[in-house]
């Protein structure tokens, strides 16, 4: 006897009944609308202020006039400027400073954090000085570290050392604002550091150790090799960020004295809301980003960034 109820019809190519076939979602509309508004920003304060950097670059422009083009004429200026060239020793000095210490007391400050104690609260602490901003913590150096009122000084000649110049003397000047600004950012670094340590594996060391592997060891031949990735990413956040060291110094020494905390950032700033010599300091800003743009790309290969051990 038949059936009352009748079979569905299926479609033989798809095997769903017609009409039925399931819609294929295009996120691509919405993928672009979440990043149309980042896009729009990076166009509007990135890439448009770089494109217009370039091109002044190779004009004479004071904001009052429209610029006037003169060729090479700014980057020939710039080759036989003795203050950029005093300006860029200034800078790879601090960099150099900067970048070893912040380096070294943040690998520390991490493996502690590892091996010691992973508590919120402690990552909290060492995060701090990083909330604070580089104008107040200039502010607040410059108050510790004054020749005769401040309280470092206090300490240091209370111990018979005698009171230091740290912002007044052209031998002091650099690395002071060097540990201002590594006070302020080995948190941040540490914590970069730290992230990286979680990512590796809890029984590669159980390895070392069966084999009778020191501590020591172990740091030089496992920990370190697996932290070139996140090593190499620090290494090229901090330098871009030191070679662009501004406000410090605009605040604690505004590059004295004599021009020995003249950095270059601080030199290209001058020249253009201080002389109005804009073309000029586009030319020394497009030298800094070549600049950058080579120490970077030398540092990720040297330190080969795009490889991991663990794979």
């Amino acid at each position: 006897m038949a059936s009352d109820v009748a079979a569905p019809v299926v479609s033989t190519a798809t095997g769903k009944p017609p009409g039925k076939a399931r819609r294929r979602t295009d996120d691509t509309r919405l993928a672009l609308m979440f990043i149309a508004p980042a896009f729009l920003g990076y166009c509007v304060f990135l890439l448009w202020p770089t494109i217009r950097g370039i091109y002044l670059s190779f004009t004479k422009f004071n904001l009052l006039t429209p610029p006037q083009w003169v060729g090479l004429d700014n980057y020939v200026r710039m080759i036989h400027d003795p203050i950029f060239w005093n300006a860029m020793r200034v800078t790879l000095y601090y960099v150099v400073l900067n970048i070893g210490f912040q380096t070294v007391l943040a690998l520390v400050i991490a493996v502690m954090m590892q091996r010691l104690t992973r508590k919120t609260w402690l990552r909290g602490i060492v995060l701090t000085p990083y909330l604070v901003s580089n104008v107040v913590a200039a502010m607040i150096f410059i108050w510790i570290l004054d020749y005769q009122l401040g309280f470092g000084n206090y300490i240091l000649a209370h111990l018979g050392l005698g009171r230091i110049a740290f912002l007044s003397s052209d031998h002091w000047a650099i690395p002071t604002i060097a540990f201002i600004n590594v006070w302020r950012n080995v948190g941040y670094t540490a914590l970069l550091i730290f992230a990286g340590l979680q990512m590796i594996p809890e029984t590669v060391y159980e390895a070392g150790r069966m084999d009778g592997a020191s501590e020591n060891k172990m740091f030089r031949h496992i920990t370190i090799p697996l932290l070139r990735p996140i090593l190499s990413l620090v290494l090229i956040i901090t330098i871009v960020g030191s070679f662009q060291v501004f406000d410090t110094v605009a605040v604690a020494t505004q590059g004295g004295p004599v021009n020995a905390s003249r950095v270059l950032q601080f030199y290209i700033y001058d020249l253009a809301f201080g002389r109005f010599q804009f073309g000029y300091a586009s030319a020394l800003s497009v030298a800094l980003l070549l600049v950058l743009l080579v120490v970077s790309l030398v540092q990720y290969r040297l330190s080969r960034a795009d490889e991991s051990d663990l794979d």
